[in-house]
């Protein structure tokens, strides 16, 4: 829209809808962030604050007591990482496929069971997968030993070897319930005209969704490959709800003044 000479008009109605979100983003997420970088060019001297530029960086990476255990950290993220990727979303994407299906029957409480687990408090989940999967009075051993399997087990949380990646497992069963809402919902979006035209060129069951369906929810997924990698490289709560009472304790009392969250996402030695 332009005004009588020409020129464009301002839109002023973007600048209303948008500012109420643009201030609380700014004020809870952008503001703390550079604060938070400038505070990291000080340092603590007495009972003043003194500026020391990068230092605390130089420290963070030249010192090979510091730098260690930060690339240690980060791995550990890493891996984290790694395995929501190729464990949590691919799931999501089967179950998304698999409840979308219009003849399944009881599609709204599959999909309410496998979502429910997100809603539960990191503490809730860490210490009931705790005692679940542990070797003095956890169900595991028990369940393994029923079909046959107990060789197969083993103190998973308690040997360091292991207890990263079952920790990781543990909040794949819990978050897997996000890719698989938002893969759904991509689905439901699909047009029928093109599912119709596909089934009137031969192209059903698995072959529609490989060839019509996953091209057209590539975007979804990209979008919830960001979020796991955001939300992955900020998880601390289930591995402290999980491993804090044991071997963690002594982890995090060590470095409970550090805020960097990959630094504290480490597992730890256990308690021998």
């Amino acid at each position: 829209m332009a005004d009588h000479n020409g020129t464009p008009k301002f839109r002023w109605h973007i600048v209303v809808f948008l500012a109420p979100a643009v201030l609380v983003y700014t004020a809870i997420m952008i503001y703390p962030l550079f604060n938070t970088l400038r505070l990291s060019m000080f340092t603590q001297v007495g009972q003043e604050r003194v500026f020391i530029g990068l230092q605390n960086f130089r420290t963070l990476f030249g010192d090979a007591i510091w730098s260690d255990q930060f690339w240690n950290a980060l791995g550990n993220n890493f891996w984290f990482f790694i395995i929501h990727m190729l464990v949590q979303n691919p799931i999501g994407v089967a179950l998304a496929a698999i409840l979308s299906h219009p003849k399944l029957r009881f599609a709204s409480f599959y999909r309410s069971a496998i979502f429910i687990p997100t809603i539960l408090s990191f503490v809730i989940v860490g210490f009931a997968w705790k005692l679940i999967l542990s070797p003095i009075w956890g169900i595991a051993p028990g369940m393994l030993d029923a079909v046959g399997l107990k060789a197969l087990y083993a103190p998973w949380l308690g040997k360091e070897a292991y207890a990263l990646t079952a920790l990781s497992l543990v909040s794949v069963w819990q978050f897997v319930g996000i890719p698989m809402m938002l893969i759904y919902a991509a689905l439901l979006s699909i047009p029928e005209e093109i599912l119709e035209a596909a089934e009137v060129d031969g192209i059903t069951g698995i072959s529609a969704f490989w060839k019509i369906k996953l091209p057209l929810i590539l975007p979804s997924i990209g979008i919830i490959s960001i979020l796991t990698f955001v939300a992955n490289f900020n998880a601390f709560d289930l591995i402290y709800a999980a491993q804090g009472g044991a071997g963690g304790a002594r982890f995090f009392d060590r470095y409970s003044g550090h805020l960097h969250v990959s630094h504290l996402l480490r597992v730890p030695t256990p308690t021998r």
